[in-house]
């Protein structure tokens, strides 16, 4: 891990101490896990891994005609 400050506001320091208090964690472990969250929400995948995590999500599929779908997109 690397340590790094950060500047908050007084609304934002008194919340991280009340989670911390509340869970018993410790502000930087909150501070983390609302970092965490916020990257996982943002989509901060790289887009590599997005095409390798759908890799083969068609794979077995009956109710598509992939020779139409082709066609289709052939015209563009």
């Amino acid at each position: 891990m690397i340590r790094t400050q950060i500047y908050l506001g007084d609304r934002e320091r008194k919340g991280v101490a009340r989670l911390a208090k509340a869970t018993g964690a410790t502000q930087s472990e909150v501070i983390r896990k609302a970092i965490s969250a916020y990257l996982e929400s943002s989509g901060s995948d790289d887009r590599l891994t997005k095409l390798r995590n759908a890799k083969g999500m068609w794979r077995g599929r009956r109710d598509l005609d992939l020779s139409q779908i082709r066609e289709d997109f052939d015209r563009y």
